[in-house]
C-alpha cells in the first residue's frame, strides 16, 4: 500500500489479506500478523484507548510492537518508551507527553499509572475482537532521544514522517524476514518493525533476556534476511562464533559512524550479501544510505535536488525533508528546526577529495590545551588494524593541557594474549595513530580490555575519568 494512501498499521495488514506465513517473533512467543485482522492484544479494551495519548510502557518488544499496530489510528498519540528510562525520567516523560493511558505487559510505571485514566494489559496470546477498528486519528508516533544526561527530548512524528524512506514492497519482498539488534522503540529499530509490516515480511525481535549469541542462533534459524544494527552492535556479533548463523541477504549500518574497517569485516562474514550503511536521527528521519561498499557518502548528495536536501554549515550536517519530526513536545525543548526548516544534526563532516566523511559529534569533541579532537576520528585509526574489534576514545584530566586523550581497545578473540606480544601491539597501535593523526589526537595511553560498555541504544558507553 503506497504511503499517501494507509490509513493505518492495521489497515495496511487487512489490505495485504489473510497470509498465515508473516509473524511477528519475540523470544518466547510469536504471534501470526494475519491474527491480528481480527484478533486484538488488548484483552479487547481498545475502545477505552481511543482518542486518548497512550504510553506504550511494556517489557517486551513483541508486546509493543502488538500494541502499535493495534493503536495506530486509535489512540490520538502513542508514546514509545524504550524500558531502560531511567526512574526518575518517567514523570517528565508522563507529564510532558500529557499521558492518559498507559498499555503495559507487566506492573505499571508508578508514576504513570497515578494519573492515567486507562491501564490496559497487552498479551501476545490474541482474543477475538470484533470491535470498532476504524481509524479516525491521525496519530501522533512520539519517541524519545537517547541522551546520556538529564531527560530526554520527545521527538512528534507522524507516521507519514516515519515511512517516508520506505518502498512499497514487490512480490519478492513477501518472503523477506528482517530483524534488527535495535529496540523497535527507538528511531533505528522502529524504521525495522514499519519496514517488515508495510513491506510485505516477517520481523524477529531480539529481548534484553537474551545473551548475544542465542539471539544470532535464534535468528539465523528462523531465515533472516535483512538485518541491521550499529557499528556497536555488529562488532560485538562479530565476535561471536555464531555469527554465521546468519546468512543475510542485506546487512545495514546506522546511528554511529560506520569506518572502513566495519564495512571491510561484514563483507568479510557475509560476502553475498549487500552491505550498506545509513545516515538517521530521531528528529531528522533517515536522510541517506549508501551501497557502495565505502565510509562517508558522496559529496554530490550535499546540495543535491530532491525530496531530502542537504547542507553543511560550520562543518555540521544539516537535514530538511518530509521525513523531519513534526515538533518536539513541551516547551523547554526549544525549536525541532530552524527559519529555513534545516535539523542540524550536530553531526560533524569532513570533505575528502569526492566524499565527505563523518569525524563525530560536536557535543563530543575533547579538547587539549585549546586543539579539538573527536574521538570518532581516533577511534576509526584504531579499528583499523586487523587485531582490534573495536575501542572507545575517551578523555582524561590532565595539569597541563586540561585533557588528554586515552583509548580503552578491545582485541579481536584471534589477537596476541602474550604480556610481551601485548606491548608490541600497544606501540604498534600507537605508530599507527602517530602516521595518521596530528600529534594532538594521538593517544596518551591505550588500555587493552576485556569488554566496552554499549548502551541500550546500540552506541558505545563514554565515560571520562
Amino acid at each position: 500500500m503506497p504511503p499517501a494512501e494507509l490509513r493505518s498499521l492495521w489497515s495496511a495488514l487487512g489490505a495485504a489479506g489473510h497470509r498465515p506465513d508473516r509473524a511477528l517473533h519475540g523470544l518466547t512467543a510469536g504471534v501470526a500478523l494475519a491474527d491480528l485482522v481480527h484478533g486484538s492484544s488488548l484483552g479487547g479494551r481498545r475502545a477505552d484507548l481511543r482518542g486518548r495519548s497512550v504510553l506504550v510502557a511494556t517489557r517486551d518488544q513483541l508486546t509493543a510492537a502488538l500494541a502499535l499496530i493495534e493503536l495506530d489510528g486509535i489512540a490520538t498519540r502513542l508514546i514509545l518508551c524504550p524500558p531502560d528510562l531511567p526512574a526518575e525520567h518517567r514523570a517528565f516523560v508522563t507529564t510532558t507527553g500529557e499521558v492518559e493511558a498507559v498499555v503495559s505487559d507487566g506492573e505499571w510505571p508508578a508514576t504513570a499509572a497515578a494519573s492515567a485514566r486507562a491501564l490496559v494489559t497487552c498479551r501476545p496470546d490474541l482474543v477475538a475482537d470484533a470491535g470498532d477498528r476504524e481509524p479516525r486519528h491521525r496519530t501522533e508516533w512520539v519517541l524519545l532521544t537517547s541522551g546520556t544526561t538529564g531527560p530526554p527530548k520527545l521527538v512528534a512524528h507522524t507516521l507519514a514522517s516515519l515511512i517516508g524512506a520506505i518502498k512499497p514492497g514487490s512480490p519478492a519482498a513477501n518472503r523477506d524476514v528482517w530483524s534488527t539488534f535495535y529496540d523497535i522503540r527507538r528511531y533505528g529499530g522502529l524504521q525495522i518493525f514499519l519496514r517488515a509490516v508495510l513491506g510485505g515480511g516477517s520481523l524477529v525481535l531480539s529481548s534484553a533476556d537474551e545473551s548475544a549469541n542465542d539471539f544470532l542462533v535464534r535468528a539465523g534459524g528462523l531465515g533472516v534476511t535483512h538485518i541491521s544494527g550499529t557499528p556497536s552492535h555488529w562488532r560485538r556479533a562479530l565476535m561471536s562464533p555464531f555469527v554465521h548463523k546468519l546468512t543475510p541477504r542485506y546487512a545495514r549500518l546506522s546511528g554511529e559512524i560506520a569506518d572502513q574497517a566495519i564495512l571491510d569485516h561484514l563483507r568479510g562474514a557475509f560476502p553475498d550479501a549487500g552491505i550498506g550503511h545509513a545516515f538517521a536521527s530521531t528528529e531528522a528521519g533517515v536522510a541517506f544510505d549508501v551501497n557502495d561498499g565505502l565510509s562517508g557518502f558522496p559529496a554530490g548528495f550535499v546540495g543535491a535536488p530532491g525530496d531530502v536536501e542537504l547542507k553543511v554549515q560550520d562543518g555540521s550536517l544539516r537535514i530538511r525533508s518530509p521525513r523531519i519530526a513534526m515538533r518536539y513536545l513541551g516547551h523547554q525543548a526549544g525549536p525541532l528546526a530552524d527559519a529555513e526548516g534545516f535539523v542540524d544534526t550536530g553531526d560533524m563532516v569532513e570533505r575528502r577529495g569526492d566524499r565527505f566523511y563523518f569525524v563525530g559529534r560536536r557535543d563530543g569533541i575533547i579538547n587539549v590545551g585549546g586543539l579539538k579532537v573527536h574521538p570518532e576520528e581516533v577511534e576509526a585509526v584504531i579499528n583499523g588494524h586487523p587485531s582490534v574489534s573495536m575501542s572507545i576514545v575517551r578523555t582524561r584530566k590532565s595539569p597541563i593541557t586540561g585533557a588528554l586523550v586515552v583509548a580503552d581497545v578491545l582485541l579481536r578473540t584471534d589477537a596476541p594474549p602474550a604480556d610481551a606480544a601485548r606491548a608490541a601491539l600497544e606501540r604498534e597501535l600507537l605508530e599507527r595513530c602517530r602516521e595518521r593523526l596530528a600529534r594532538h589526537k594521538v593517544p596518551a595511553a591505550i588500555t587493552f580490555v576485556p569488554a566496552l560498555a554499549v548502551a541500550a541504544s546500540g552506541k558505545v558507553l563514554r565515560r571520562r575519568a
